[in-house]
């Protein structure tokens, strides 16, 4: 072992010396040149360590949960194979053409050398390039790890002083490597044109093939493009694709001249086309097929401490790629989601629509959606069918401010009041209007009363008088809820939503005010379906999860485990689950649902300055929001036409409902309903409303007498049935 070392070293000291030589013959002056081939013979009796090889950048990809690509990013455009996933024709090619003594030398090919040097003297200019594979390696390995444009220039520049530093890492990496491995290095760090670095990517990239299935004209046109891939880059124009041919068939005839393939082979591939199928490899999300879920992916990857302990460390790791990345995003979830969406709200609407899916127990978030296209609009324009915020997302993960929420968040009061006792029809008298001016404080003890606002059951959502948990949250009646919400307590109210994952969608704290249990704090879906799930998971909360296991460059597999907790009792949550089931038979969801139990809560903001659905199943929990991208209280939701429709008010269950109403159901499609857990009622049963059940006694007593007056009238059934629906539908009681 030690005589090859010693004799490689020695080939090496030769090359060394030839590399000096070669030098020499192109310099336009000889003074000095002796001392010089001296003192760098002196210079190769020690070498140095080899270069230093940081990680090569490469793709990373995002798989759907099934394992089917939909996206993928990278500074450089590369994938990584051993040589033996490499057809031997790359391996041929590539020495024939940049170094036919590569398994003879020792790092420096001194017949190369001086060859190169002969004919670019009498060129007059460089021709021919002298340097061996291993000398390459090492120039690539310097641009590499050059940090400044300086370093790179020096990496780069045509000089004596580069060639000697060149010539002693080859030699080094000859000591610290095989020769395959040294070839292995090249053709994963070379650069062949088109944006793709490294044979696979180039393979992929030329003609849609991998490294290993590639043909001799396919291998020689790669090796071709190596020497000089600007001029050859075939997606530039006809004239580098003739260079391109030009250099394939030179690869060819050397192959033959230097017996690695049969003349006649070689003959065959020079008859053949150029052959190419370039095969676009679009990096970034605005090239995904699902551009919100995966700049969620990548905002993850930078911002959560499970993928590196500092913020430094995991921008490193996703530069650095190579990564393969298993997602919870359901491509029969998305299209539901995306289809409901486009059917309602137009991409050149300023009024967006955003869709989110998780999965109750887990956390997986299934779909994400928005009504604009991801992307800058043409001229950078600010408004336009497209945008560059992740919609269905908080500002961590790349979204905008959110939309409040709205009456959805009377479901924490509900859940709090459920947890202190309150039964199903217990309840209150409520006024006309309200003025919360005493009895709230924050969770710091600070009141926070406002007495000079006035509190009305505005939007459409809810009037005064009498109501229960039930009718009140059925009906959404705002100042029920601010009473209630002031007996339970404000601050347990905020715990109860912090501990159901409510953040606001900015990231800074809750705003504690009376009008909390209203939805005065901007949300996004994301957050919002992650909490609700939570009560489709019997009170289990799961953070939002986005990545389920990561592959690295080496192969090795890290599974990503959801981050749940017990947030409320689950005899509170299936009481919540009982009550807001009801809005879809009773509230302001009737007639619109999904062909399964569900449950789910409208959010109507005073002055329509947004609107909300969210609701869930045992299988699947999705929030909607809908506002205008220019600014909610500027434009809010009255008199407005939005996709193609025009409507006086949006309201929770007149556009986001529907579009949960189709997204889910189109999502769930193939999953067999898992039925709710029913309410303990023994502890939720019963309780009592002043005034209510009087209210509800003339309700049906009128019924009764209707139904009574249409039965001696003898009406076919159908009939029957239509003129009962107009009944119900005109002669409610206007305190409903």
């Amino acid at each position: 072992m030690r005589a090859v070392c010693l004799r490689t070293l020695a080939l090496g000291t030769a090359g060394a010396m030839s590399g000096v030589l070669a030098a020499g013959l192109v310099a336009p002056a000889l003074g000095g040149a002796g001392v010089a081939v001296k003192n760098v013979a002196d210079a190769f009796v020690e070498l140095p360590p080899a270069p230093r090889e940081e990680p090569l950048t490469q793709v990373t990809r995002l798989l759907d949960r099934h394992g089917r690509p939909f996206a993928q990013f990278y500074r450089e455009n590369r994938v990584i194979v051993p040589l033996a996933r490499m057809h031997p024709y790359v391996r041929k090619a590539i020495v024939a053409i940049e170094d036919a003594r590569f398994y003879e030398h020792g790092g420096l090919d001194v017949r190369g050398t001086l060859r190169a040097a002969l004919a670019n003297q009498q060129a007059g200019g460089v021709r021919q390039g002298g340097s061996s594979l291993t000398q390459q390696l090492v120039k690539n390995i310097l641009v590499k790890n050059a940090d400044t444009e300086a370093e790179r220039r020096e990496a780069t520049q045509r000089s004596l002083a580069r060639k000697i530093t060149e010539a002693r890492y080859a030699m080094a990496l000859e000591h610290k490597y095989s020769k395959d491995e040294i070839l292995e290095r090249y053709l994963n760090i070379a650069y062949f044109g088109a944006g793709a670095h490294g044979v696979e990517a180039a393979a992929r990239r030329f003609f849609s093939t991998g490294a290993a299935e590639l043909t001799l004209a396919q291998a020689a046109t790669l090796a071709g493009a190596v020497r000089s891939p600007y001029l050859t880059d075939p997606s530039l124009g006809a004239r580098q694709r003739e260079r391109l041919l030009e250099r394939r068939d030179l690869v060819l005839d050397r192959m033959a001249r230097l017996g690695m393939v049969p003349a006649a082979a070689a003959e065959a591939a020079r008859r053949s086309p150029l052959g190419l199928r370039m095969q676009a490899q679009p990096g970034g999300c605005e090239a995904s097929r699902y551009p919100y879920f995966c700049l969620y992916v990548q905002r993850e990857l930078l911002t959560n401490p499970a993928f590196g302990n500092t913020a430094r460390e995991r921008r490193s790791r996703l530069a650095r790629g190579g990564l393969v990345l298993r997602t919870t995003l359901d491509p029969a979830a998305q299209r539901a989601a995306e289809s409901a969406i486009a059917a309602r709200v137009r991409p050149a609407d300023t009024e967006v629509a955003a869709a989110a899916m998780v999965e109750p127990g887990t956390g997986r978030i299934r779909a994400m959606a928005a009504s604009k296209k991801f992307g800058r609009n043409p001229g950078n324009r600010d408004n336009g069918p497209r945008t560059t915020y992740n919609l269905p997302a908080d500002v961590a993960h790349g979204g905008g401010q959110g939309f409040q929420a709205g009456s959805t968040f009377k479901v924490y009061t509900l859940a709090t009041a459920l947890q202190q006792g309150w039964r199903f029809n217990q309840g209150f008298d409520t006024p006309g209007s309200f003025v919360p001016a005493q009895g709230y404080r924050d969770c710091r003890g600070r009141p926070v009363n406002a007495p000079r606002v006035r509190i009305h059951n505005a939007s459409g959502e809810g009037k005064g008088g009498p109501h229960s948990l039930s009718t009140g949250t059925w009906k959404s009646v705002n100042i029920f809820y601010m009473m209630l919400e002031r007996k339970v307590g404000l601050c347990n109210v905020v715990r109860t939503a912090k501990a159901l994952g409510v953040v606001r969608a900015d990231g800074g704290p809750l705003r504690e005010v009376p009008t909390f249990t209203l939805g005065v704090n901007e949300m996004d879906p994301v957050t919002v379906a992650a909490s609700f799930a939570a009560f489709g998971a019997r009170g289990r909360y799961c953070r939002p999860q986005a990545i389920v296991e990561i592959a690295d460059r080496a192969g090795r597999r890290t599974r990503v485990r959801p981050a749940c907790a017990q947030a409320i009792e689950r005899e509170v949550a299936d009481a919540v689950s009982h009550v807001l089931r009801g809005v879809f038979t009773k509230g302001t969801m009737r007639g619109q649902g999904i062909g399964r139990p569900a449950a789910g809560k409208t959010g109507t903001n005073n002055g329509y300055t947004s609107a909300w659905f969210a609701g869930y199943t045992p299988d699947l929990a999705a929030a909607v929001s809908v506002g205008d991208i220019r600014g909610s209280y500027r434009y809010p939701l009255r008199g407005v036409t939005i996709g193609g429709r025009y409507y006086g008010s949006v309201q929770g269950a007149s556009l986001p409902g529907p579009i949960w109403v189709d997204s889910m159901r189109a999502a769930l499609r193939d999953t067999p309903p898992t039925p709710f857990v029913r309410p303990d009622m023994g502890r939720f049963g019963g309780g009592h409303t002043p005034g209510l059940d009087r209210r509800q006694d003339r309700y049906k007593d009128r019924l009764s007498r209707f139904l009574r007056h249409w039965h001696r009238q003898g009406d076919h059934p159908r009939l029957h049935r239509k003129r009962l629906l107009w009944w119900l539908g005109h002669h409610r009681d206007p305190r409903d």
